[in-house]
């Protein structure tokens, strides 16, 4: 499968300006399943900026915490 990486910038959520995986969608999601976290692409552009993107915050998010 061809990486679509130009189409995906277009959409790509992540505020962390030097990722070497935006827009290779991918190697974005592995990294941060292995960490036991989420991609930006998960979480409203407010709980992204926090960098926190683990799996807790995202259910707090989720739940309005």
């Amino acid at each position: 499968m061809e990486c679509k990486k130009e189409q995906n910038l277009k959409r790509c959520p992540c505020s962390y300006p030097n990722c070497p995986r935006k827009g290779i969608c991918c190697e974005c999601l592995n990294t941060h399943l292995v960490k036991g976290e989420l991609p930006a692409c998960c979480f409203s552009k407010e709980a992204e900026k926090s960098y926190d993107r683990s799996i807790e915050n995202f259910i707090r998010e989720q739940r309005g915490l």
